[in-house]
């Protein structure tokens, strides 16, 4: 379920490959269309949501197996069989996961998520000199404080967990999604930017921190 590349398929419906965008979700929004843009969006937030709650509660599995297809449909995501082990960066699969799987804590995981996606995004939409078709596109270079509000969100939700007193499997499963959300960030091509890289210690923290080896 993980693995499925929804918004890959959307993309060929309208005669557009997306197989080597940088992030699939943004490419399909603006060269494809907003519709399909929302639609590849919220299959890849819900799908590890729904996976979460059809085994909690259609089943008779032990919580440490409802956390354990959580983190699956994510690793799913990140490396889709459907694309020789190449998929997205989990984060809209790990948010919809996380959500399921302690929806007390939400708050520690949309807070610094929502304030991320509102420094870059509000400016756009507020810009006047733009029509609203340009200002809905989200065009220019990509946001820095999305993938950041992203990262802080996945440190903070095993914080909630532990505040919210979930169980113990929960708190290790927000470390994980964290810990996965982290190597996907670093491994993705590194090898081709760290052969003509001068500081390297630069791009792995720039990757860390804003998903992209240069800013």
């Amino acid at each position: 379920m993980g693995a499925i590349p929804v918004p890959y398929l959307l993309g060929r419906m309208r005669g557009v490959d997306l197989s080597q965008e940088e992030d699939m979700h943004i490419s399909l929004w603006r060269k494809v269309g907003r519709g399909e843009g929302l639609v590849g969006i919220t299959w890849d937030v819900i799908k590890g949501g729904v996976a979460v709650l059809i085994v909690d509660r259609a089943s008779d599995f032990a919580w440490g197996t409802v956390v354990g297809v959580g983190l699956a449909v994510i690793a799913g995501q990140m490396w889709s069989v459907f694309h020789r082990f190449k998929g997205e960066k989990g984060n809209t699969t790990g948010l919809g996961v996380s959500m399921a799987l302690a929806y007390e804590a939400w708050p520690f995981l949309l807070a610094p998520l929502l304030v991320g996606a509102a420094v870059r995004t509000l400016p756009r939409l507020l810009d006047s000199t733009q029509s609203a078709n340009e200002r809905l596109k989200f065009g220019g270079p990509p946001s820095l404080s999305l993938p950041l509000g992203m990262l802080v969100a996945f440190a903070l939700f095993p914080v909630g967990c532990w505040y919210t007193d979930q169980p113990r499997l929960t708190i290790v499963a927000g470390i994980v999604i964290l810990a996965l959300i982290v190597v996907k960030r670093l491994t993705t091509g590194l090898r081709n930017d760290l052969e003509t890289a001068m500081d390297k210690r630069r791009i792995l923290l720039n990757r860390t921190l804003f998903d992209r080896s240069y800013v």
